[in-house]
């Protein structure tokens, strides 16, 4: 069972390092998402330096870049916890693909993919919430970081069992912005007009 958790978490963070913002903007010979606008690699930066189409098929794929080896992960039988390091390994390899210098995003969109599995209702819920939150505060870090606490709160509601797993994925999603935090609490973040907001 063990070999299988780390065949499926190894293949779940290769395909993680897969960077589509970088490959779509060079398909649509634009410029390369690290160098431009927030200097992130994900779908909101895309969408600022290359435009919708690229930014779609961005957010498109990092979906599921978190979906596919989750699922496949689930389909397997593997126990419930183990579908959390699955997920992490996904989302670790977002942040730091090994493909492209281990410098990547923040798996928003990679861990709301991961989370689909569990079921739509859950992965529907988040949504939501990050709508309702980034449309009141006009903070997409404010969205992703209240998205991800309630998390674990959505799941234990819905599918007690797998509440472990998200929270594990949730740990890593808020580690990721304690950046944001900071800047939130200090009142020096910034909001959806400023080039310098991104999230991905």
């Amino acid at each position: 069972m063990i070999s299988w958790i780390v065949f499926f978490a190894l293949i779940a963070y290769l395909i993680g390092s897969i960077s589509s913002a970088v490959l779509i903007c060079k398909l649509f010979n634009k410029p390369d998402p690290r160098k431009q606008g927030s200097l992130n690699p994900g779908a909101t930066n895309v969408l600022r330096t290359a435009g919708k189409i690229p930014a779609s098929l961005v957010l498109i794929i990092d979906i599921l870049k978190g979906a596919g080896p989750t699922y496949l992960a689930f389909w397997s039988g593997l126990p419930e916890w183990s579908l959390g390091i699955v997920a992490i390994s996904a989302c670790l390899g977002h942040m730091y693909p090994i493909f492209f210098g281990f410098k990547g995003g923040k798996a928003v969109a990679t861990a709301l993919g991961a989370m689909m599995p569990i079921g739509w209702p859950i992965a529907i819920g988040l949504l939501l919430t990050w709508i309702v939150v980034a449309k009141i505060t006009h903070y997409s870090s404010m969205a992703a970081i209240v998205t991800v606490f309630v998390a674990p709160v959505i799941t234990y509601l819905y599918r007690p069992n797998f509440t472990i797993a998200v929270a594990m994925l949730s740990l890593l999603i808020i580690l990721k912005h304690r950046a944001n935090i900071y800047r939130l609490l200090s009142g020096e973040e910034h909001g959806f007009k400023n080039d310098d907001e991104h999230i991905d």
